[in-house]
């Protein structure tokens, strides 16, 4: 027997105003899952998380999360849910400890070895004695996510964690997360790095409040409209500064080529799938760009992000 999804939305819609910040959202979310919402700033990603717990109530729609109506039942829903916001709600003036421990209480954990647990889990116990204003963004990212599964949710929503914290951070917060996963808990991750995305089993991609798109990283890339190559262009520093922006022109304004955009030192061009290695290689060089070389190129969730919006 299937079980029912976790989190189940039918055209959650939000309005600011006249502004719409969702916009008919659908989608549902099965148990055991780590799903992705992918967008950048302002794309409704924190509005759908509100509207999830019950914080804002929708203007359209409707929201199922755990079995219950998260506007009607909003307190059955957060008892069962974690939630890790992106400013950390985090008091500064208590050590990581004191932090657990206050947060434990609120949720009513019984479990006095709860803490102890927590900490050593998450690698905090050699800051467990410290002020929370002295750890670093990435200790303070793993104490956040304590607090949010201090009471054993079933549902953990966490709103940018990664965000303003460095690489080798965000590495390691991921591995927590699938430690996470691995123990049976659900999880919703918000996040506005593309790279990210290809962490999730299921990726919803948001743009302008609009869902645009959600499934595996693999079929949405699977469902680009043509191929992708790498342009890179000479040896030189000052010949590739030279010659990057009118190589992204030329290929912007030639038939067949979908997208071009920069990537790094070098151009990223999307082409139909009848345009090959050397027609790419043919037009630049009758252009002048004799000194570059047409490469094959994996398709990345950037490269399915800009496909969907520019469709859209």
């Amino acid at each position: 027997m299937t079980s029912p999804p976790i989190i189940s939305v039918h055209d959650l819609t939000y309005r600011f105003g006249d502004f719409v910040a969702v916009d008919h959202v659908n989608f549902d979310v099965e148990p055991g899952q780590v799903i992705g919402y992918l967008g950048p700033n302002g794309s409704g990603k924190t509005t759908t998380i509100r509207m999830l717990l019950g914080i804002l109530r929708p203007s359209e729609g409707s929201a199922q999360v755990l079995g219950f109506d998260a506007a009607r039942q909003s307190e059955q829903v957060r008892a069962r849910t974690g939630y890790m916001s992106q400013k950390f709600a985090l008091y500064d003036e208590l050590t990581a400890r004191e932090n657990l421990n206050f947060y434990a209480d609120v949720y009513g954990v019984e479990d006095q070895s709860r803490t102890e647990e927590l900490l050593d889990q998450l690698g905090l116990t050699p800051m467990a004695k410290q002020q929370v204003r002295t750890l670093s963004a990435g200790w303070r990212q793993r104490l956040a996510l304590a607090v949010a599964i201090v009471h054993q949710p079933q549902l953990l929503l966490l709103d940018e964690p990664t965000s303003g914290v460095d690489p080798s951070a965000r590495r390691a917060f991921w591995d927590l997360i699938y430690a996470l996963v691995a123990e049976g808990i659900t999880i919703l991750v918000t996040t506005h790095y593309m790279d990210e995305a290809e962490y999730c089993n299921q990726v919803g991609i948001l743009n302008e409040g609009k869902l645009l798109a959600m499934d595996t990283p693999a079929h949405l890339k699977e469902l680009l409209p043509g191929r992708m190559w790498d342009i890179v262009i000479g040896r030189g520093e000052q010949e590739q500064i030279d010659q990057l922006l009118p190589v992204l022109d030329l290929l912007n304004s030639t038939p067949g080529v979908l997208r071009a955009s920069l990537a790094g030192d070098q151009v990223r061009a999307l082409v139909e799938n009848q345009v090959d290695q050397t027609d790419l290689t043919t037009i630049l060089a009758a252009a002048g760009f004799t000194s570059v070389q047409v490469e094959p190129a994996q398709s990345t969730m950037e490269d399915v992000f800009m496909s969907l919006v520019e469709t859209r």
